[in-house]
């Protein structure tokens, strides 16, 4: 990583956000509850989907993944930001500025991979009820995510490969809370054009096909469900799907709004709250949304609490 740093500079300042001295403790607060409560929730997730026989299934399995990722990428940013919040001096060194970027790149794009192999396993459930165990066997869905895995890592790899060529020879410091590449490249004395037009083709690329194949699973899910006779069928399968969209609805809310707009400046307040949304507050919600909108983990959720309950009791 050093032998890209031409310029010398051996660690970066991350502003995060412009808050008073006395309001820190109620932002520290703030953030340490989120992730807290993000670490909590995701863990009860992926212990209750481990214990709880009846949740064995693909979509579960992938459900796990999914919260141990949400766990993953919160702990890229939030640790950091919390101990920048009370420091003097907000730094963070160039290698780990790089770790960090490498880090919240593969976790993030891995979730949207996930939200997108999820999309089809709910239409391989509704649609070919009766080969879905046959289709979505074990060692599909371990390949499945293995895969995505490397897809994104290479991806991740090739960004910081892009910035670690970059020179930079002013500011080092980064008007973010975390380490990311529109920032790396604003500070940069070198010419970014290329690596800004490269990182909107790919970023939008890994960003958009899985969104592409979460609506066109969903159109074909409509149409599943439509030729269905029964009412009460077709309640029960779009039921399956609610959870999953509400999950998507908060991870590309923010996300489409943070990276695709047309001319709209990066770094100002409101950018950071989005980024927050993202990083932090759809990782947090997610497991809320599964617990409330989904029957079976609620039931397990309920089995286990009793469970505990009766043996505490004892």
């Amino acid at each position: 990583m050093e032998k890209g740093n031409h310029s010398g500079v051996s660690e970066f300042i991350l502003l995060g956000f412009a808050e008073p001295p006395e309001h820190r403790i109620t932002l520290f607060v703030c953030f340490f509850t989120m992730y807290f409560i993000t670490l909590a929730a995701n863990l009860t997730i992926i212990f209750i989907i481990r214990v709880d026989a009846r949740l064995h299934t693909p979509m579960y399995f992938f459900l796990s993944i999914l919260s141990f990722m949400d766990i993953c990428l919160t702990t890229t940013t939030v640790p950091k930001l919390l101990a920048n919040i009370f420091s003097k001096r907000k730094t963070i060194s160039y290698n780990g500025c790089f770790l960090q970027l490498h880090f919240f790149i593969s976790f993030g794009i891995m979730t949207d991979f996930l939200l997108a192999i999820m999309a089809v396993d709910r239409y391989v459930a509704i649609s070919k009820p009766l080969h879905y165990t046959m289709l979505m066997n074990k060692g599909f869905c371990v390949k499945l995510v293995a895969g995505s895995w490397l897809i994104v890592s290479l991806h991740s790899a090739a960004n910081i490969i892009l910035a670690a060529r970059l020179s930079f020879c002013g500011s080092n410091e980064i008007h973010h809370y975390f380490c990311d590449l529109p920032p790396l490249f604003k500070l940069s004395c070198s010419d970014t054009s290329i690596h800004e037009m490269l990182l909107l083709t790919e970023t939008s690329f890994f960003m958009l096909s899985p969104l592409a194949c979460i609506i066109i699973s969903y159109i074909l899910i409509i149409f599943t469900i439509w030729g269905m006779p029964s009412k009460k069928g077709k309640v029960k399968a779009f039921s399956t799907c609610s959870s999953h969209l509400s999950v998507v609805a908060l991870a590309y809310g923010p996300l489409l709004y943070t990276h695709i707009r047309p001319n709209s400046p990066y770094f100002v307040e409101k950018d950071l709250i989005i980024s927050v949304l993202y990083s932090i507050g759809s990782s947090m919600l997610n497991p809320f949304v599964y617990s409330i909108r989904n029957k079976d983990v609620k039931m397990a959720l309920i089995t286990a609490f009793n469970r505990n309950l009766l043996s505490w009791s004892k």
